[in-house]
C-alpha cells in the first residue's frame, strides 16, 4: 500500500538529529542483527551482550523475536508473507531506535538471505551489522529450550525453520559466532570486541 499522498507531511527534518543523539549518549548508533536457529543461543547472547554493553556505559536495546511477536506483531503467523512483514515492522523499529542513537541488538531467526536483505534495505547497509549465531541444527534440536524441535518433528508445529522450512546460512556476515564450543558469556564478548571499535566516539 502507497502511504505517500498530499495528506502525510514527515517531520523528520525537523526534530533532534541523529548525530546530536549520538553525541550526548557517546555512542555510535548501530543495528545489530542476530541471526540464527531457533535454538542457537540467539536470545540469550543478545541479553548477555545487552547487559555488557549498559554495563560498560552504553545505552543498547534489545529486540527480541517473542517479545515482538506478543505485541506489535501478534497478529503475524509464520508464512513467508508473515515472516517478510514481521521483519519489515522489526526493522522499522530499529530504525527508530537508530535514529534515536540506540545501539539495537535485533535476535530474529530472519531464516532467508531475501528477508535478511529486506531489512538491511530498510536499516541502511551502513547501519546494518549481520551476525550469525552459527550453531548447528543437533545442537539446537537436543537443547530443545522450548519444546518447538519435539512439536515440529510430531507435525503440530508447521512450516518451522530447520525441519520443514528452509534456513539460508548468511555467507558473508559481518562476524559469524560458532556457539557450540563457546560459552554465552564468551559468544556476546566475542560480538563485543568485535563492534566496540564501530560503536565508540
Amino acid at each position: 500500500m502507497n502511504h505517500r499522498n498530499n495528506n502525510i507531511h514527515p517531520i523528520f527534518d525537523r526534530l533532534i538529529q541523529r548525530k546530536d543523539r549520538e553525541e550526548r549518549l557517546q555512542q555510535n548508533a548501530k543495528v545489530l542483527w542476530l541471526t540464527g536457529l531457533s535454538g542457537s543461543g540467539k536470545s540469550t547472547i543478545a541479553q548477555a551482550l545487552e547487559r555488557k554493553l549498559y554495563n560498560e556505559g552504553f545505552f543498547p536495546q534489545v529486540l527480541d523475536g517473542d517479545n515482538i511477536r506478543i505485541g506489535i506483531n501478534n497478529n503475524l503467523g509464520f508464512s513467508i508473507d508473515d515472516r517478510t512483514e514481521n521483519i519489515r515492522r522489526i526493522s522499522e523499529v530499529a530504525k527508530l531506535y537508530l535514529n534515536s542513537g540506540l545501539i539495537t541488538i535485533n535476535s530474529f531467526i530472519s531464516p532467508t538471505k531475501e528477508i535478511r536483505n529486506f531489512a538491511k534495505q530498510i536499516i541502511g547497509s551502513e547501519n546494518f551489522i549481520e551476525i550469525f549465531i552459527n550453531t548447528p541444527l543437533e545442537i539446537c534440536e537436543k537443547r530443545d529450550v522450548k519444546g518447538l524441535y519435539k512439536k515440529a518433528r510430531a507435525g503440530e508445529i508447521k512450516g518451522f525453520t530447520g525441519i520443514d522450512s528452509p534456513y539460508e546460512a548468511p555467507e558473508n556476515p559481518a562476524l559469524e559466532v560458532k556457539t557450540e564450543d563457546l560459552s554465552i558469556e564468551e559468544s556476546a564478548q566475542k560480538i563485543y570486541d568485535y563492534i566496540l571499535p564501530i560503536i565508540r566516539i
